[in-house]
């Protein structure tokens, strides 16, 4: 790996946008996989979402976030981490313009994507409690992050529980049919399956999740290197760049499972991975060395927390409302989240220079 603080900003804002660009390629080519994967093994796309497409596409959120914490750059680790949970869900109000003529949250009639968006306010809820009080070291780690750990595992267990269980369900005979198809009327035909052998799909599937990896990895490398050559520090490069560019796979998977119409899938990917961002949260705590990385970060990630849980939130609201309201293509619920989001980085910016980033 070559010393990037050898080079100009110019050259690293390249290499950057070099590795950008390959873990967005490389996240689209994986939601045609999984679809195909979805087909072929009968599998729930909710289900897949989370843990297939969540778990791949937050490979660079973890090579990223984990390599940030090796070199001891806590700041820059955990504001990844929770700048890209806020900005994910501004994902799925952008790709809301692109899903037609009715709101997003109007269309998703599988209720457990509701258990998944509380499940993620209450993890960052905790996250917040522990930036705000401190945490206190047990067996390499703090408290706080072996409590997130078991929390997020926890999660799993329970979204897993709920798949298949309908304690609700929609009023419109017409989005019930949507939901059991997943597929929003498109025509079978307008995606032909590769029809590859399915060891050859897994073996593209794994290609694509270790360009992910190693791009990751590089993000990480080259965005510490931007953070101080640009002069913009740890936490507002962690909370902005670095979490865009982490998030990448996400979009791409997000964008590409949309124009499928695989609305449940695409949303199940993005809570999915911000569940994982926060259980990432333990493994940045048991690399970096000294204190408790929560009781470093200060009140700069505790605001990055509630942003998140604040656009989570909003979001939840419209799954529960189901109101097929519009502003300029989209859903009033996600107009809300990017204009919450826009505020929250200005609010961000203004605060760029809290915890010592």
């Amino acid at each position: 790996m070559p010393n990037f603080d050898e080079y100009s900003l110019a050259v690293n804002l390249a290499v950057f946008a070099a590795a950008a660009c390959a873990v967005g390629i490389a996240g689209t080519r994986i939601a045609a996989y999984a679809d195909e994967l979805a087909e072929r093994l009968q599998l729930s796309r909710a289900l897949l979402g989370l843990f297939l497409l969540a778990g791949v596409t937050s490979l660079s959120d973890i090579a990223t976030s984990l390599s940030a914490a090796f070199n001891n750059n806590a700041t820059l680790a955990v504001n990844n981490m929770l700048g890209g949970i806020a900005f994910q869900v501004a994902l799925l109000a952008i790709a809301d313009i692109f899903t037609g003529e009715r709101a997003l949250t109007s269309v998703i009639p599988n209720p457990v994507v509701m258990l998944q968006g509380a499940l993620v306010i209450c993890l960052l809820a905790f996250v917040t409690m522990a930036v705000i009080v401190g945490d206190v070291p047990l067996f390499g780690a703090g408290i706080w992050s072996w409590g997130l750990l078991g929390a997020s595992l926890f999660s799993f267990v329970k979204i897993s529980e709920a798949e298949g269980r309908y304690p609700w369900i929609v009023n419109n005979p017409e989005d019930e049919a949507l939901g059991k198809e997943d597929r929003s009327g498109r025509d079978e035909s307008e995606f032909p399956l590769r029809r590859d052998p399915l060891a050859r799909l897994i073996a593209k599937t794994a290609a694509g999740a270790l360009v992910i990896l190693c791009a990751g990895y590089v993000l990480a490398t080259v965005g510490d290197v931007i953070a101080r050559q640009s002069g913009l520090g740890s936490s507002f490069v962690g909370m902005t760049l670095m979490s865009f560019a982490t998030a990448l796979p996400e979009a791409s998977t997000v964008f590409a499972s949309m124009y499928r119409g695989l609305y449940t899938m695409a949303i199940s990917d993005i809570l999915g991975s911000n569940i994982i961002n926060v259980m990432l949260l333990f493994g940045i705590d048991a690399l970096t060395p000294g204190d408790p990385v929560l009781s470093r970060v200060g009140e700069f990630s505790a605001v990055g927390a509630l942003l998140g849980l604040a656009v989570t939130g909003l979001f939840l609201m419209g799954l529960a409302e189901r109101a097929d309201r519009t502003f300029l293509r989209m859903g009033r619920d996600s107009a809300a989240v990017l204009a919450v989001y826009g505020g929250g980085m200005i609010l961000l910016y203004s605060m760029r220079g809290a915890d010592g980033g």
